[in-house]
């Protein structure tokens, strides 16, 4: 289909990958760390595989804004310190600093991109409304975070610019312009998909109904600048806001 002939690799079994090194000047890495450990082995195997041939010219690695951690609500740029407090968020940071040496070693140009929250109405499991649907709860609005999001359209079209204009050593914001605390973010949801609004919740009451994965997201708070992303990529985000996103009406040009 579209003329393409996919190779099929593991990244958990480097063997089959070996096909790969010599193929494509330019690398989108987006798969995950595995779900243990403080490092991140596929990032590895896929290193050592593209250190066989001298063809890639790009990679570009599809991280989270979770390396950042708690940042209590600050709102930033990609000059930040990482400082993941997650063995997830670790994970991350040692595939960005895998490939930034890579890259350098290799005369190679790598660009990280850093991704909060990834939605997109038309997609299985990725409509916010399903998390409503569960019956998940919101945080009470004192206690509440400050979140950040993505429409999947707008994330594939950062990857690709990034794939042609990506500077060496650079991460990125992709995220869109929303400035939204995450139990007003569902408020919208559910007002624009007709369902109740979430019941609000203590930070004590989550840590006690919730699970470790759950409270590890709405425990930290951050306000992400993407001016980066607008100015180096010439991303023109189709859907600038949730609201836009959520909808499915980008703006008029």
């Amino acid at each position: 289909m579209l003329g393409v002939t996919p190779l099929v690799g593991d990244l958990d079994h480097p063997a089959t990958l070996h096909r790969l090194a010599a193929l494509s000047p330019r690398v989108l890495h987006l798969a995950p760390p595995p779900g243990h450990g403080s490092g991140d082995p596929r990032t590895a195997a896929l290193l050592r595989t593209l250190a066989r041939a001298s063809a890639v010219q790009r990679l570009v690695y599809g991280s989270t804004t979770g390396v950042y951690g708690n940042a209590q609500g600050a709102c930033f740029d990609e000059t930040r310190p990482v400082a993941p407090a997650t063995d997830r968020a670790r994970r991350r940071v040692d595939a960005e600093r895998r490939l930034r040496r890579w890259a350098l070693a290799h005369g190679a140009t790598a660009s990280i991109l850093r991704i909060p929250g990834i939605y997109a109405a038309d997609r299985p499991g990725g409509h916010p409304r399903e998390r409503l649907l569960r019956g998940a709860p919101a945080l009470v609005r004192e206690e509440d975070v400050h979140t950040n999001h993505i429409h999947a359209d707008d994330l594939a079209k950062a990857c690709l610019l990034a794939l042609l204009r990506g500077q060496a050593q650079r991460s990125y914001h992709v995220c869109d312009d929303t400035a939204m605390k995450m139990g007003d973010y569902f408020d919208l949801v559910a007002d624009l998909s007709g369902l109740p609004r979430p019941r609000r919740i203590t930070w004590e009451q989550a840590r006690q109904a919730l699970s470790p994965m759950q409270l590890s997201f709405m425990g930290e708070s951050r306000q992400l600048i993407n001016r980066r992303m607008k100015s180096e990529l010439h991303l023109t985000l189709r859907y600038p806001t949730v609201r836009e996103g959520l909808a499915g009406n980008p703006p008029a040009s």
